[in-house]
């Protein structure tokens, strides 16, 4: 029930906003596609609800640069002035609201991370996928990725085990202000956050 009521929750929201953020997404659209060419959208599979994988979108923020081998440059290589910029206003991921009306995302749940990052979660962190993805999340507001790895994981499950449409609007507000004064953007020495690499020993 309570899953239901959430997404009964983030269809109001997405559809009753409509009229404010469908026109950015289009004006991004043609900035994105005049500054760093197409494909305007960066889309990747990402795990879901129980880790069950679906395509992503974002707005790019990358180049395409590669070195002499025909390897892509690192991503603080490629991050560009604007996709900077796109990145600490988060209107990169003002395409992912299609994701929530499509179901696989919600408005405020564990941020969507890179599906090779699955077989390294020991079996507490997994929960994170117990639901769905978010736009926002709790480990966001509290750090975003300036937070270490470990204290993101149990903020994802802290989540997990008390969301409410009362503890998303919390989120939610909480995140305007993140957006506002661009908290927590990036680690220290990373363009966003270092790869996940396991957690030695306790992995399952």
């Amino acid at each position: 029930m309570k899953r239901l009521i959430k997404r009964v929750f983030d269809l109001f929201c997405v559809v009753v906003t409509a009229v404010l953020w469908v026109p950015v997404l289009a004006v991004l659209y043609f900035v994105v596609r005049a500054k760093l060419g197409a494909p305007v959208f960066f889309r990747q599979e990402r795990p879901g609800l129980g880790g069950k994988p679906f395509r992503l979108m974002k707005f790019r923020t990358m180049t395409d640069a590669r070195d002499a081998e025909g390897n892509l440059l690192p991503d603080a290589d490629r991050l560009t002035s604007f996709g900077q910029w796109l990145r600490s206003s988060s209107l990169d991921e003002l395409p992912e609201l299609i994701n929530v009306l499509k179901g696989e995302m919600s408005l405020v749940g564990p941020r969507p991370l890179l599906m090779q990052y699955l077989p390294l979660y020991n079996q507490e962190q997994f929960r994170r996928h117990e639901v769905p993805p978010g736009i926002t999340g709790w480990a966001q507001v509290q750090g975003r990725n300036s937070i270490s790895w470990d204290e993101k994981f149990r903020l994802d499950v802290v989540y997990v085990d008390n969301f409410s449409v009362w503890m998303d609007l919390r989120v939610l507000w909480m995140t305007l202000s993140a957006v506002l004064f661009r908290r927590g953007i990036s680690a220290d020495g990373h363009a966003t956050m270092p790869y996940f690499t396991g957690n030695g020993d306790d992995r399952g």
